[in-house]
């Protein structure tokens, strides 16, 4: 079968492999879409952490459910439709850690990364697959991480006590994942805030439901007048300048969310202990999502309350080409491969 890999540093390579066969508790689905995330640009490249040659790809997909290995089928049946990935933490899981126990499974300290989407099959631990109906389109197939990682830090200001009608930024609102929290966060109550730069950016933010569309540069001044500070941040864009920009947006109290995940190469935050005692500012992390989180997430696209915005559809073969332009920010939303077999 043909599977996309690291061949090189910033190169992909794609490749004919053995096609797998689902061992205890897997399952073989056949993929008839993947999504293209950020961190697959960043692995490809080298940005968090130096991987092995061939590396494989993607984490994002929707396909059907083709064989099952012993034991698999208490959990998935033959045939099934599935989405699958959980932000690339659906490998495996304990399922007896205070946080596998707490349902937080995605923080599991023995948890296994879902790497290899972008091939014909893969074979994949049957409890992170999640079913869907035929009502989802493949064209979604970007909320198996774009859309769980934005649901999970949308949900996060719940459980920080950000309620329904606070004043909240989405920062990077235009992006692949941002353009998913704006819409989350409407749906939850939220007086949005959507923030990012250029025109093409600003203008999906409106039409996604934002209350309002501010670019970057503008986005101090604008909140200065109109908030005097905001009570919550979510930070979508993937570069330390946009985290000191949430800081700077927050009131008294405010509570700062980060999803986006920097290159190292950029550095640090800058914050001192002096502004976030006396700002009294609450700073926490999200990583993705659960199963029940995804199974919440794909009735919300069902009842038409969450869309995706596919910004690029292309071959497995053009890989290449679709990591340039998401480093030059080519196209507005997501990415999806929707054919897998050229």
């Amino acid at each position: 079968m043909r599977s996309a890999m690291v061949t090189e540093v910033g190169k992909i390579g794609v490749l004919d492999i053995p096609k797998p066969t689902p061992t205890e508790e897997h399952a073989l689905v056949k993929i008839t879409s993947a999504g293209v995330c950020h961190s697959d640009l960043h692995l490809a490249f080298g940005d968090w952490m130096p991987v092995p040659a061939p590396f494989p790809l993607g984490h994002e997909g929707i396909g059907i459910v083709e064989e099952l290995g012993p034991g698999a089928d208490e959990y998935i049946q033959k045939g099934d439709r599935v989405i699958l990935g959980l932000g690339g933490t659906g490998g495996h899981w304990c399922g007896t850690c205070e946080y596998c126990t707490s349902g937080k499974m995605n923080y599991c300290p023995d948890r296994q990364p879902l790497f290899g989407i972008f091939s014909e099959y893969i074979s994949i631990w049957a409890p992170a697959l999640v079913k869907i109906p035929e009502e989802l389109d493949d064209t979604e197939v970007p909320l198996a991480c774009g859309g769980l990682t934005a649901f999970g830090a949308i949900k996060k200001l719940r459980s920080m006590g950000v309620s329904e009608g606070k004043n909240v930024a989405i920062i990077g609102a235009g992006g692949g994942l941002g353009h998913y929290a704006v819409q989350i966060a409407k749906n939850y109550g939220y007086n949005v805030i959507g923030v990012d730069k250029g025109q093409e950016k600003l203008e999906l933010i409106r039409k996604l439901g934002a209350d309002h569309a501010i670019d970057a540069s503008e986005a101090t001044k604008f909140v200065t007048k109109e908030f005097k500070g905001l009570d919550a941040c979510v930070i979508f864009a993937a570069n330390v300048p946009a985290y000191n920009l949430g800081i700077q947006l927050l009131k008294v109290g405010g509570t700062l969310v980060g999803a986006g995940i920097p290159a190292f190469s950029e550095g640090s935050l800058t914050l001192t202990p002096f502004q976030l005692v006396m700002n009294d500012l609450r700073i926490t992390g999200s990583l993705t999502g659960t199963v029940e989180d995804m199974k919440e997430l794909v009735q919300m696209a069902v009842d038409g309350k969450v869309k995706t915005h596919v910004g690029r559809t292309a071959k497995l073969s053009e890989l290449n080409e679709v990591f340039a332009e998401m480093k030059e920010g080519k196209f507005v939303g997501r990415a999806i491969i929707n054919n897998l077999m050229e």
